[in-house]
Protein backbone atom coordinates (compact mmCIF):
# COMPACT_ATOMS: atom_id res chain seq x y z
CA UNK A 1 0.00 0.00 0.00
CA UNK A 2 1.32 3.46 -0.92
CA UNK A 3 2.11 5.68 2.04
CA UNK A 4 1.09 9.34 1.76
CA UNK A 5 2.90 12.02 3.74
CA UNK A 6 0.19 14.68 4.10
CA UNK A 7 1.14 17.49 6.45
CA UNK A 8 -1.47 19.36 8.48
CA UNK A 9 -2.28 22.80 7.11
CA UNK A 10 0.45 25.33 7.82
CA UNK A 11 -1.34 28.17 9.65
CA UNK A 12 1.65 30.39 10.43
CA UNK A 13 0.47 33.04 7.93
CA UNK A 14 -3.15 33.08 9.14
CA UNK A 15 -2.80 36.27 11.15
CA UNK A 16 -0.93 38.13 8.41
CA UNK A 17 -3.48 37.01 5.82
CA UNK A 18 -6.33 38.19 8.05
CA UNK A 19 -4.63 41.55 8.47
CA UNK A 20 -4.15 41.89 4.71
CA UNK A 21 -7.86 41.09 4.19
CA UNK A 22 -9.00 43.49 6.91
CA UNK A 23 -7.02 46.40 5.41
CA UNK A 24 -8.79 46.13 2.03
CA UNK A 25 -11.18 48.95 1.09
CA UNK A 26 -14.32 47.35 2.55
CA UNK A 27 -16.06 46.90 5.87
CA UNK A 28 -14.60 44.09 7.99
CA UNK A 29 -15.88 40.66 6.96
CA UNK A 30 -18.04 42.06 4.16
CA UNK A 31 -16.80 39.58 1.53
CA UNK A 32 -17.97 36.68 3.69
CA UNK A 33 -16.96 33.22 2.46
CA UNK A 34 -14.57 34.73 -0.10
CA UNK A 35 -12.46 36.02 2.79
CA UNK A 36 -12.36 32.60 4.45
CA UNK A 37 -11.41 30.98 1.15
CA UNK A 38 -8.65 33.51 0.45
CA UNK A 39 -7.17 32.82 3.88
CA UNK A 40 -7.48 29.04 3.36
CA UNK A 41 -5.69 29.09 -0.02
CA UNK A 42 -3.03 31.42 1.36
CA UNK A 43 -2.36 28.89 4.12
CA UNK A 44 -2.29 25.96 1.66
CA UNK A 45 0.33 27.79 -0.42
CA UNK A 46 1.96 29.40 2.67
CA UNK A 47 1.98 32.84 1.09
CA UNK A 48 0.21 36.21 1.41
CA UNK A 49 -0.14 36.30 -2.40
CA UNK A 50 -1.54 32.92 -3.52
CA UNK A 51 -1.93 32.08 -7.21
CA UNK A 52 -4.12 29.55 -9.00
CA UNK A 53 -1.95 27.96 -11.65
CA UNK A 54 -3.12 25.79 -14.56
CA UNK A 55 -6.44 24.50 -13.12
CA UNK A 56 -7.21 20.92 -14.12
CA UNK A 57 -10.26 18.69 -13.71
CA UNK A 58 -9.51 15.00 -14.16
CA UNK A 59 -12.56 12.93 -15.15
CA UNK A 60 -12.08 9.24 -14.35
CA UNK A 61 -14.35 6.71 -16.09
CA UNK A 62 -14.93 3.05 -15.27
CA UNK A 63 -17.57 0.35 -15.41
CA UNK A 64 -19.16 -1.52 -12.53
CA UNK A 65 -20.16 -5.18 -12.64
CA UNK A 66 -23.16 -4.42 -10.42
CA UNK A 67 -24.63 -2.36 -13.31
CA UNK A 68 -25.72 -5.63 -14.95
CA UNK A 69 -27.70 -6.63 -11.84
CA UNK A 70 -30.39 -3.97 -12.12
CA UNK A 71 -29.21 -1.07 -9.94
CA UNK A 72 -29.28 1.49 -12.77
CA UNK A 73 -31.92 2.40 -15.36
CA UNK A 74 -29.13 2.91 -17.92
CA UNK A 75 -27.18 0.10 -19.64
CA UNK A 76 -23.44 -0.22 -18.98
CA UNK A 77 -22.43 0.90 -22.48
CA UNK A 78 -23.52 4.46 -21.62
CA UNK A 79 -20.18 4.80 -19.77
CA UNK A 80 -18.04 4.47 -22.88
CA UNK A 81 -20.55 6.43 -24.98
CA UNK A 82 -20.31 9.34 -22.54
CA UNK A 83 -16.51 9.16 -22.61
CA UNK A 84 -16.73 9.49 -26.39
CA UNK A 85 -19.00 12.51 -25.84
CA UNK A 86 -16.37 14.04 -23.50
CA UNK A 87 -13.72 13.57 -26.15
CA UNK A 88 -16.01 15.19 -28.72
CA UNK A 89 -16.41 18.20 -26.44
CA UNK A 90 -20.17 17.76 -26.13
CA UNK A 91 -20.66 17.21 -22.40
CA UNK A 92 -21.47 19.75 -19.68
CA UNK A 93 -17.97 19.43 -18.22
CA UNK A 94 -16.49 20.39 -21.60
CA UNK A 95 -18.70 23.47 -21.82
CA UNK A 96 -17.86 24.69 -18.30
CA UNK A 97 -14.17 23.80 -18.64
CA UNK A 98 -13.93 25.84 -21.83
CA UNK A 99 -15.86 28.74 -20.25
CA UNK A 100 -13.50 28.97 -17.26
CA UNK A 101 -10.25 27.95 -18.98
CA UNK A 102 -9.93 24.70 -17.01
CA UNK A 103 -7.96 21.87 -18.59
CA UNK A 104 -10.20 18.77 -18.73
CA UNK A 105 -8.39 15.41 -18.77
CA UNK A 106 -10.36 12.20 -19.43
CA UNK A 107 -8.97 9.00 -17.94
CA UNK A 108 -10.04 5.42 -18.68
CA UNK A 109 -9.69 3.80 -15.25
CA UNK A 110 -11.56 0.65 -16.22
CA UNK A 111 -14.18 1.11 -18.92
CA UNK A 112 -15.61 -2.02 -20.56
CA UNK A 113 -14.50 -0.78 -23.97
CA UNK A 114 -11.20 -0.20 -25.78
CA UNK A 115 -10.71 3.36 -26.95
CA UNK A 116 -8.62 4.10 -30.00
CA UNK A 117 -5.14 5.34 -29.14
CA UNK A 118 -5.82 8.49 -31.16
CA UNK A 119 -8.98 9.29 -29.13
CA UNK A 120 -7.12 11.40 -26.58
CA UNK A 121 -8.40 9.32 -23.66
CA UNK A 122 -5.61 8.69 -21.11
CA UNK A 123 -5.32 4.94 -20.73
CA UNK A 124 -4.95 3.90 -17.08
CA UNK A 125 -7.24 0.88 -17.44
CA UNK A 126 -7.02 -1.71 -14.65
CA UNK A 127 -9.56 -4.10 -16.22
CA UNK A 128 -12.73 -3.96 -18.33
CA UNK A 129 -14.87 -3.01 -15.35
CA UNK A 130 -15.14 -4.46 -11.86
CA UNK A 131 -16.78 -7.75 -10.88
CA UNK A 132 -20.29 -7.59 -9.45
CA UNK A 133 -20.09 -7.23 -5.68
CA UNK A 134 -23.47 -8.92 -5.47
CA UNK A 135 -21.46 -12.15 -5.71
CA UNK A 136 -17.78 -11.36 -5.01
CA UNK A 137 -15.28 -8.59 -4.40
CA UNK A 138 -15.39 -5.87 -7.09
CA UNK A 139 -11.60 -6.02 -7.41
CA UNK A 140 -8.58 -7.81 -6.02
CA UNK A 141 -6.21 -6.26 -3.45
CA UNK A 142 -3.60 -5.98 -6.23
CA UNK A 143 -6.05 -4.12 -8.49
CA UNK A 144 -6.95 -1.77 -5.62
CA UNK A 145 -3.29 -0.92 -5.02
CA UNK A 146 -2.67 -0.53 -8.75
CA UNK A 147 -5.60 1.90 -9.05
CA UNK A 148 -4.43 3.97 -6.06
CA UNK A 149 -0.94 4.22 -7.55
CA UNK A 150 -2.16 5.15 -11.04
CA UNK A 151 -4.31 7.94 -9.60
CA UNK A 152 -1.32 9.20 -7.60
CA UNK A 153 1.03 9.06 -10.58
CA UNK A 154 -1.37 10.99 -12.83
CA UNK A 155 -1.64 13.82 -10.27
CA UNK A 156 2.12 13.88 -9.81
CA UNK A 157 2.47 14.39 -13.56
CA UNK A 158 -0.09 17.23 -13.61
CA UNK A 159 1.63 18.90 -10.65
CA UNK A 160 4.98 18.66 -12.44
CA UNK A 161 3.38 20.49 -15.39
CA UNK A 162 2.75 23.45 -13.08
CA UNK A 163 -0.82 22.96 -11.80
CA UNK A 164 -1.58 23.78 -8.17
CA UNK A 165 -5.39 23.48 -8.18
CA UNK A 166 -7.22 20.33 -9.19
CA UNK A 167 -10.74 18.97 -9.32
CA UNK A 168 -12.10 15.51 -10.05
CA UNK A 169 -15.04 14.20 -12.02
CA UNK A 170 -16.32 10.74 -12.82
CA UNK A 171 -18.36 8.71 -15.24
CA UNK A 172 -19.49 5.17 -14.48
CA UNK A 173 -22.95 3.68 -14.73
CA UNK A 174 -23.96 2.35 -11.26
CA UNK A 175 -21.32 4.30 -9.35
CA UNK A 176 -23.92 5.94 -7.08
CA UNK A 177 -24.48 2.40 -5.72
CA UNK A 178 -20.82 2.09 -4.74
CA UNK A 179 -20.85 5.58 -3.22
CA UNK A 180 -23.97 4.78 -1.17
CA UNK A 181 -22.37 1.63 0.27
CA UNK A 182 -19.11 3.48 1.01
CA UNK A 183 -21.11 6.10 2.94
CA UNK A 184 -23.09 3.41 4.79
CA UNK A 185 -20.05 1.38 5.87
CA UNK A 186 -17.67 4.24 6.66
CA UNK A 187 -20.24 6.35 8.52
CA UNK A 188 -22.50 3.70 10.03
CA UNK A 189 -25.57 5.43 8.57
CA UNK A 190 -28.65 3.37 7.64
CA UNK A 191 -28.38 2.11 4.05
CA UNK A 192 -31.86 3.44 3.21
CA UNK A 193 -30.67 7.00 3.99
CA UNK A 194 -27.64 6.57 1.70
CA UNK A 195 -29.28 5.15 -1.44
CA UNK A 196 -30.60 7.70 -3.94
CA UNK A 197 -32.16 7.81 -7.40
CA UNK A 198 -28.84 7.98 -9.25
CA UNK A 199 -29.50 8.55 -12.94
CA UNK A 200 -33.24 8.83 -12.38
CA UNK A 201 -35.02 5.89 -10.76
CA UNK A 202 -38.71 6.13 -9.94
CA UNK A 203 -39.88 4.92 -6.50
CA UNK A 204 -40.12 1.29 -7.62
CA UNK A 205 -36.63 1.35 -9.16
CA UNK A 206 -35.20 3.02 -6.08
CA UNK A 207 -36.66 0.30 -3.85
CA UNK A 208 -35.19 -2.40 -6.12
CA UNK A 209 -31.76 -0.72 -6.02
CA UNK A 210 -31.94 -0.60 -2.21
CA UNK A 211 -32.87 -4.31 -2.00
CA UNK A 212 -30.04 -5.37 -4.36
CA UNK A 213 -27.48 -3.40 -2.36
CA UNK A 214 -28.85 -4.88 0.86
CA UNK A 215 -28.31 -8.39 -0.56
CA UNK A 216 -24.74 -7.48 -1.54
CA UNK A 217 -24.00 -6.16 1.96
CA UNK A 218 -25.44 -9.28 3.59
CA UNK A 219 -22.71 -11.36 1.88
CA UNK A 220 -19.86 -9.03 2.84
CA UNK A 221 -17.48 -10.50 5.43
CA UNK A 222 -14.90 -7.70 5.51
CA UNK A 223 -14.35 -4.86 7.99
CA UNK A 224 -15.27 -1.17 7.84
CA UNK A 225 -11.65 -0.25 7.00
CA UNK A 226 -11.59 2.13 4.03
CA UNK A 227 -9.18 0.02 1.98
CA UNK A 228 -11.32 -3.12 2.38
CA UNK A 229 -14.57 -1.30 1.63
CA UNK A 230 -13.10 0.26 -1.54
CA UNK A 231 -11.69 -3.09 -2.69
CA UNK A 232 -14.97 -4.95 -2.24
CA UNK A 233 -17.51 -2.30 -3.27
CA UNK A 234 -15.57 0.41 -5.10
CA UNK A 235 -15.11 1.17 -8.75
CA UNK A 236 -11.73 1.62 -10.41
CA UNK A 237 -12.58 5.31 -10.95
CA UNK A 238 -13.47 5.86 -7.26
CA UNK A 239 -10.25 4.19 -6.07
CA UNK A 240 -8.12 6.10 -8.58
CA UNK A 241 -9.72 9.38 -7.44
CA UNK A 242 -9.00 8.52 -3.79
CA UNK A 243 -5.33 7.90 -4.66
CA UNK A 244 -5.22 11.05 -6.80
CA UNK A 245 -6.68 13.20 -4.01
CA UNK A 246 -4.24 11.86 -1.43
CA UNK A 247 -1.31 12.66 -3.73
CA UNK A 248 -2.71 16.14 -4.47
CA UNK A 249 -2.89 16.88 -0.74
CA UNK A 250 0.64 15.55 -0.24
CA UNK A 251 1.78 17.98 -2.97
CA UNK A 252 -0.13 20.83 -1.25
CA UNK A 253 -2.46 21.40 -4.18
CA UNK A 254 -5.88 22.94 -3.62
CA UNK A 255 -8.53 20.24 -4.17
CA UNK A 256 -11.95 21.17 -5.54
CA UNK A 257 -14.41 18.56 -4.31
CA UNK A 258 -17.40 17.81 -6.55
CA UNK A 259 -20.56 15.86 -5.66
CA UNK A 260 -21.69 12.48 -4.32
CA UNK A 261 -19.23 10.10 -6.02
CA UNK A 262 -16.20 12.33 -5.58
CA UNK A 263 -17.06 12.98 -1.93
CA UNK A 264 -17.35 9.21 -1.36
CA UNK A 265 -13.75 8.87 -2.63
CA UNK A 266 -12.73 11.71 -0.30
CA UNK A 267 -14.57 10.16 2.66
CA UNK A 268 -12.55 6.97 2.14
CA UNK A 269 -9.31 8.93 1.58
CA UNK A 270 -9.91 10.88 4.80
CA UNK A 271 -10.02 7.59 6.74
CA UNK A 272 -6.58 6.76 5.28
CA UNK A 273 -5.14 10.24 5.99
CA UNK A 274 -7.37 12.76 7.82
CA UNK A 275 -5.10 15.72 6.97
CA UNK A 276 -6.35 15.56 3.38
CA UNK A 277 -9.37 17.63 4.43
CA UNK A 278 -7.12 20.64 5.08
CA UNK A 279 -6.56 20.97 1.32
CA UNK A 280 -10.20 20.69 0.20
CA UNK A 281 -12.73 23.24 -1.00
CA UNK A 282 -16.23 21.75 -1.21
CA UNK A 283 -17.70 23.25 -4.36
CA UNK A 284 -21.39 22.29 -4.20
CA UNK A 285 -24.09 20.23 -2.55
CA UNK A 286 -25.42 17.55 -4.88
CA UNK A 287 -29.12 16.75 -5.07
CA UNK A 288 -28.22 13.06 -4.86
CA UNK A 289 -29.61 11.65 -1.63
CA UNK A 290 -26.77 10.96 0.77
CA UNK A 291 -24.50 13.80 -0.28
CA UNK A 292 -25.58 16.06 2.58
CA UNK A 293 -24.90 13.17 4.97
CA UNK A 294 -21.37 12.88 3.54
CA UNK A 295 -20.83 16.61 3.91
CA UNK A 296 -22.02 16.40 7.52
CA UNK A 297 -19.56 13.56 8.20
CA UNK A 298 -16.73 15.73 6.86
CA UNK A 299 -18.00 18.90 8.61
CA UNK A 300 -18.01 20.55 5.19
CA UNK A 301 -19.85 23.66 4.02
CA UNK A 302 -20.12 23.74 0.22
CA UNK A 303 -19.96 26.95 -1.78
CA UNK A 304 -23.04 26.30 -3.93
CA UNK A 305 -26.40 24.58 -3.77
CA UNK A 306 -27.68 24.72 -7.34
CA UNK A 307 -29.81 21.59 -7.38
CA UNK A 308 -27.17 19.85 -9.55
CA UNK A 309 -26.56 16.08 -9.63
CA UNK A 310 -24.81 15.46 -12.93
CA UNK A 311 -21.34 14.46 -11.81
CA UNK A 312 -18.48 14.77 -14.33
CA UNK A 313 -16.85 17.41 -12.09
CA UNK A 314 -19.44 19.99 -13.17
CA UNK A 315 -19.96 21.39 -9.65
CA UNK A 316 -16.22 22.04 -9.33
CA UNK A 317 -16.09 23.71 -12.75
CA UNK A 318 -19.06 25.99 -12.01
CA UNK A 319 -17.62 26.99 -8.61
CA UNK A 320 -14.09 27.69 -9.90
CA UNK A 321 -14.74 31.42 -10.64
CA UNK A 322 -15.68 31.93 -6.97
CA UNK A 323 -12.34 30.46 -5.94
CA UNK A 324 -10.65 32.77 -8.45
CA UNK A 325 -12.55 35.74 -6.98
CA UNK A 326 -11.22 34.93 -3.51
CA UNK A 327 -7.61 34.92 -4.69
CA UNK A 328 -8.07 37.95 -6.96
CA UNK A 329 -9.53 40.26 -4.31
CA UNK A 330 -6.69 39.32 -1.94
CA UNK A 331 -4.05 40.15 -4.56
CA UNK A 332 -5.62 43.01 -6.52
CA UNK A 333 -8.01 44.95 -4.31
CA UNK A 334 -6.62 48.21 -2.91
CA UNK A 335 -5.94 48.70 0.77
CA UNK A 336 -7.22 51.81 2.55
CA UNK A 337 -3.67 53.17 2.49
CA UNK A 338 -3.18 52.46 -1.26
CA UNK A 339 -6.46 54.14 -2.15
CA UNK A 340 -6.13 57.07 0.26
CA UNK A 341 -9.45 56.11 1.84
CA UNK A 342 -10.03 56.72 5.55
CA UNK A 343 -10.39 53.50 7.53
CA UNK A 344 -12.86 52.94 10.38
CA UNK A 345 -11.55 53.71 13.87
Amino acid sequence: MIQYNIEALNTEKTEALQQKIDLKTKPLGSLGKLEEMAKHIGCIQNTLSPELKKPVIMVFAADHGIANDGVSPYPQEVTWQMVANFMGGGAAINVFGKQHDIDIRIIDAGVNYDFDKSSGVLNAKIAHGTKSYLNESAMTTEQFEQAMKRGSDLVERIHSEGSNIIGFGEMGIANTSSAAIILHLLSNIELSACVGRGTGWDDEGLQRKYEILGRALAKYRGTNKAEEVLTYFGGFEIVMIAGAMLKAAELKMTIMVDGFIITSALLAASKISPNILDYCIFTHKSQEKGHQLMLDQLKAKPLLDMGMRLGEGTGAAVAFPLIQSAVNFLNEMASFEDAGVSNAD
